[in-house]
């Protein structure tokens, strides 16, 4: 059923129609859409979000000129699951990846943002980590919608930043300056450089960019111009991987510093390509990160990089799941606005079929938060927000049978399972944001109803196979 609705979507490419959302837009051509997604970023290590360390200018320029959402969302509080919910549209308890091993693929009866958009004649391409399949599988982008793609497929490969090659599409883009460990060609800058070729090239197209950049996930390293920027700027907490899969980083917190900013560099050098090419009044650039912070360097926390939420990267306590969300659209979304509106991933979906004038795929958990945008139109809320995380056996290749690590939000409420089988605890996010004191005791009526949605939200995960990896192969 799931791929006859596919390919009932997928035939309506040629037949799309405006939707009602933008019906009256006064602007004279449909926006470009750019979504930037910086990895393990926590919101509190950008200036507009209160950091006081690390430089983010151009990120800062974002929220400045546009609007920066105060209670959004990432789909989950790992990489694979989380894009998968931003791509697909389905929160954690429908989504096709709920597992984090590297290369298990999306379905190909999933809808993409990139096919969704498609019916609207928009070409879309992808530069950075993909994490939704590797080569072999049909989760590859060019197979999900994308014209192209430049980057990382399988997302163990993106943990190291200075690869023998990426992938171009289907073929691998030799890094000759990084054979026999090289440290030559910081992957980065190339895939930020495709991804400003893509913006030329298409200039006179309606495009989707997805900018999913590898920034600042482990391992910490950064080209020396950036890492000096940082240096000797604060104590120090060196990176020692005893399991010696990642390069040791004795100036950590100056790496860590030096990527974020090396990344918001090429979020202003995108900004002003589009200046350049008369594209800024019809764009739209939207920033998140896919999880929260990870906790590398949070034993400290020096750098706040969970904004003083509870909670990290790998749980779902505020701190794991609670993301960054920019947009900026000029003549479209009002300047220098913060606002509250609660959204997670799986709206995304939706809200760029809005801004794109098309239908979002039909059944998908995400609802447009296209009227929060653009300051008019009927705003649905959510009932709920939901979010878990499976644990999943490697080596038999399947999931553990048991309840899984789990969070719903209902309102101020919030119920977190924080161990799979454990019991659920409750907050208040109004009176206790940092998730301090659990009062599921004091609320059986609220925890009761909480407790039916962690049970009713879900469907249990298929099977999530994946080949070998492609980029340890000869």
């Amino acid at each position: 059923m799931q791929s006859s609705r596919r390919r009932d979507f997928l035939r309506t490419a040629a037949a799309a129609v405006a939707s009602p959302v933008l019906a009256q837009q006064p602007l004279s051509r449909k926006p470009n859409i750019v979504f930037i997604l910086a990895d393990d970023l926590g919101a509190g290590d950008l200036g507009c979000y209160g950091q006081r360390y690390i430089r983010t200018p151009n990120i800062d320029r974002l929220a400045a000129e546009g609007m920066r959402f105060t209670r959004a969302y990432a789909g989950c509080t790992v990489c694979a699951p989380s894009r998968s919910v931003l791509m697909t549209g389905y929160h954690m308890g429908h989504t096709s990846v709920r597992s984090n091993p590297g290369g298990v693929p999306i379905l190909d009866s999933d809808i993409t943002i990139a096919e969704a958009l498609k019916k609207a004649g928009y070409v879309s391409g992808g530069f950075g980590k993909w994490g939704l399949g590797d080569n072999g599988t049909p989760g590859v982008p060019w197979k999900q919608g994308f014209e192209q793609f430049f980057g990382y497929l399988n997302q163990v490969h993106a943990h190291y930043y200075y690869p023998e090659f990426l992938y171009d599409n289907d073929r691998r883009y030799l890094l000759d300056g990084n054979k026999n460990g090289k440290r030559t060609t910081y992957s980065h800058d190339v895939i930020a450089g495709k991804a400003l070729e893509f913006v030329r090239r298409h200039r006179r197209d309606p495009f989707f960019l997805y900018v999913p950049f590898t920034i600042p996930h482990l391992e910490l390293l950064v080209p020396e111009d950036s890492l000096a920027q940082y240096r000797g700027k604060f104590p120090e907490q060196p990176y020692i991987d005893r399991r010696k899969h990642y390069a040791d980083q004795p100036h950590a917190r100056a790496a860590y510093a030096g990527m974020v900013t090396r990344m918001d560099r090429d979020v202003g050098r995108i900004l002003s390509l589009l200046a350049e090419l008369n594209l800024d009044n019809d764009t739209i650039v939207f920033f998140a990160s896919d999880n929260g912070a990870a906790p590398r360097l949070s034993g400290d926390d020096f750098f706040n990089s969970t904004a003083g939420l509870r909670g990290h990267k790998q749980n779902l306590y505020e701190g794991g799941i609670r993301a960054p969300m920019i947009a900026r659209g000029p003549g479209r979304i009002s300047r220098g606005v913060t606002n509250d509106h609660l959204w997670a991933f799986w709206d995304v979906m939706p809200t760029l079929c809005d801004l794109a004038g098309t239908d979002a795929p039909s059944g998908i958990d995400g609802i447009s938060a296209a009227p929060q945008l653009l300051g008019r139109g009927q705003q649905r809320q959510h009932e709920y927000l939901y979010w878990e995380l499976p644990r999943y056996d490697g080596k038999r290749g399947q999931f553990f049978d048991e309840i899984p690590m789990q969070a719903a939000r209902m309102g101020d409420w919030k119920a977190v399972r924080p161990t799979p089988n454990g019991p659920v605890e409750l907050y208040n996010l109004r009176d206790d944001p940092r998730e301090e004191r659990d009062v599921a005791r004091d609320n059986p009526q609220v925890l009761a109803r909480l407790n039916g949605i962690l049970r009713t939200a879900r469907r249990p995960p298929r099977a999530q196979s994946q080949p070998d990896p492609d980029f340890l192969k000869p």
